[in-house]
């Protein structure tokens, strides 16, 4: 297995700080976040070519770009341009970098909450941006994530069927279904089958109030709920039966680690990486029981 550290996790810290850390911690990879201080749409080429520099005298890979662009479903169609023009950008930037996949985010409301028209805007820029991307040779991925059209497995495929675009790929992101109260274990990735490209891991636990570091508050189908942002293991999304899933299924891509927890970064990703390798160990063990 491959494990890249998520560079959003380090935005403390230079993109090259952030490399450094995530080799020195033992990553074989970094996700970086496509927002400054690290990268975006307007880094200069010479920037980017530096950082392509420094990844490979880490000898770090860059699976994955987490791009932040598109929203797609609720924009005006001026700001549709735009994102799609940021995107080639972002895609010009994934090939000097050597990157694979750029992540593209619909759009919203909440997929409860969503009109047809809403998976029709997004599936019509999604379409487009598939085709540039497949002209560069690289993937688009779409983040299972809360307050999105593609929140669950059966919304993220609704979307991909009518996107109809093998180029289009998902993002398994067990701590954000876990927020929607989508299952995310067996099932879950039998569901997506051939369409799960990439897999985030962080772990979170309801909680009564938010306000404190490391908390927040979201909208479900349930009203406004809470969240404590926790290191792997110590809060309620059990990733083992994932892992366990992810390997009957003989998964060969990336794990990205990308937890918010209130601990000092590199002690956070140092922790979640060492309980990532040991659940995915134990699954390697106990496959053929």
């Amino acid at each position: 297995m491959k494990y890249a550290a998520f560079s959003g996790a380090l935005m403390a810290y230079s993109i090259q700080e952030a490399m450094a850390t995530a080799a020195r911690l033992g990553f074989d990879g970094i996700e970086i976040a496509c927002r400054e201080p690290h990268l975006s749409p307007d880094t200069s080429r010479r920037r980017v070519d530096e950082m392509r520099t420094v990844a490979d005298g880490l000898g770090l890979d860059i699976p994955v770009l987490a791009g932040y662009m598109g929203n797609f479903s609720e924009a005006s169609d001026r700001e549709c341009e735009a994102a799609y023009e940021a995107f080639c950008a972002m895609l010009e930037h994934a090939d000097r970098l050597r990157a694979d996949a750029l992540r593209l985010f619909p759009g919203g409301p909440n997929a409860f909450l969503a009109h047809d028209y809403h998976y029709e805007k997004a599936a019509f820029w999604l379409r487009r941006c598939a085709a540039e991307a497949a002209r560069s040779g690289k993937r688009i991925l779409l983040e299972i994530h809360n307050n999105s059209l593609v929140e669950t497995p059966d919304s993220a495929l609704r979307l991909l069927g009518l996107v109809n675009d093998d180029t289009v790929g998902l993002i398994h992101d067990a701590g954000n279904m876990y927020i929607v109260g989508t299952g995310f274990g067996r099932e879950s990735v039998a569901r997506l089958g051939k369409h799960l490209r990439h897999v985030h891991v962080k772990d979170e636990k309801r909680i009564g109030a938010s306000g404190e570091p490391g908390t927040f508050k979201n909208r479900t189908a349930r009203g406004e709920e809470h969240f404590l942002q926790c290191r792997l293991g110590e809060g309620d999304v059990d990733h083992r039966e994932l892992f366990a899933a992810l390997q009957a299924a003989d998964y060969r891509g990336w794990l990205t680690l990308e937890c918010f927890a209130p601990w000092p970064p590199e002690e956070q990703l140092a922790h979640d990486l060492a309980v990532a390798k040991a659940w995915w160990r134990d699954g390697e063990e106990h496959r053929d029981d």
